[in-house]
């Protein structure tokens, strides 16, 4: 499936720095493709940002397996493919759509960091529900030949998994954050490993072995701040200060979003005293310290709310809460709701 989604996308596709071949253990995949499969009773197959299989087709349906080594046929099958697969991407949300038998199918985007790397296509099964209205995305011209073709395929044609619209759309919306979470944490443990290598090779040629976990958890900080900085993007990653003592204090703040800040810390940082540094910091923002951070961190949270999929006890631990109940509770001070209250209210906001 997808085979021929290339095209389709343009530059920015074509340029993806992430190679799932490389990021992932494919046979691992694999295995867990093929248990969603039976779960799902659907058909899937995972491919990159060019549209090339890098899994192995799950389940694949005996009617569709036939239509797919018709050449006739066959070129439907795939002009199906590339236009589900850019719908799912220009949504980048699952695709709900009937091919050219009027069989369902799902294109599921698989985004990183706003950056499409590839796609889990999935389906092969009726729709026990024929009233549903969904796009038919390309039309097959009926004549004899093809007509004949598909008699021979009646049994197997009816032989397809029928499954409710309600079942296709949760089967989706699970399938989509499934993927978008393995791939990403994949790709997490990837850029940390590249990092770690290249500092042990640049920085470090006779490391020590009792001195790798502290650097490895350095890389690991380094490494988050990276990360968060990049799904941050309308708010700035500076401050300029007004009072030039308190720069440096600025500077780590928003340069060390994952990192739970303490006035002590800041105020050494600065070369002053506490009481001093939060005088100047209160008359400089007009907010105590303790009140400045948790608020700006908010205001971050906000933006990862609206932005992108992570949970709530994943942001609280992205921008250094204690955990994830702390989080909430400082939300709700700050916004007068809870953080699943505020994406839901967004959303639908959004929607109109």
């Amino acid at each position: 499936m997808l085979y021929t989604l290339g095209w389709a996308f343009g530059v920015n596709m074509m340029n993806s720095r992430y190679d799932l071949k490389q990021i992932m253990d494919i046979d691992k995949w694999h295995k867990l493709q093929d248990s969603m499969s039976l779960v799902t009773k659907m058909a899937i197959i995972t491919v990159d940002y060019k549209g090339v299989p890098v899994s192995k087709h799950s389940q694949c349906q005996a009617f569709c397996s036939a239509v797919r080594k018709d050449p006739a046929l066959s070129s439907y099958c795939q002009k199906c493919d590339a236009r589900g697969g850019l719908e799912a991407v220009r949504s980048n949300k699952p695709y709900i759509y009937q091919c050219h038998f009027q069989i369902l199918d799902i294109a599921i985007p698989i985004v990183v960091d706003d950056q499409y790397i590839g796609a889990v296509m999935a389906g092969q099964v009726k729709l026990r529900d024929p009233d549903v209205p969904i796009e038919q995305i390309v039309t097959r011209p009926s004549n004899v030949e093809t007509d004949k073709k598909f008699k021979a395929l009646r049994e197997e044609y009816e032989s397809l998994p029928v499954l409710s619209f309600e079942e296709v759309e949760k089967i989706a919306d699970m399938l989509f954050h499934l993927c978008n979470y393995i791939v990403e944490e994949a790709i997490r443990k990837s850029d940390m490993l590249e990092m770690y290598r290249n500092s042990i090779t640049l920085e470090h040629p006779a490391h020590a072995p009792d001195s790798s976990y502290e650097h490895i958890q350095a890389l690991q900080s380094e490494l988050s701040n990276t990360l968060i900085e990049k799904k941050i993007k309308k708010s700035s990653n500076v401050y300029q200060a007004g009072n030039s003592l308190l720069q440096p204090a600025f500077d780590h703040i928003f340069r060390h979003k994952h990192e739970n800040v303490d006035l002590k810390d800041m105020a050494a940082l600065c070369h002053v005293s506490p009481s001093y540094f939060s005088r100047i910091f209160t008359k400089e923002t007009g907010e105590n310290f303790s009140v400045f951070v948790p608020h700006l961190k908010i205001g971050w949270a906000k933006e990862l709310l609206e932005t992108t999929e992570l949970a709530v006890n994943q942001i609280s631990d992205e921008l250094g809460f204690a955990d994830a109940g702390y989080f909430i509770k400082t939300f709700r001070k700050f916004e007068n709701l809870t953080p699943a209250a505020y994406r839901k209210i967004y959303r639908n906001n959004r929607e109109f």
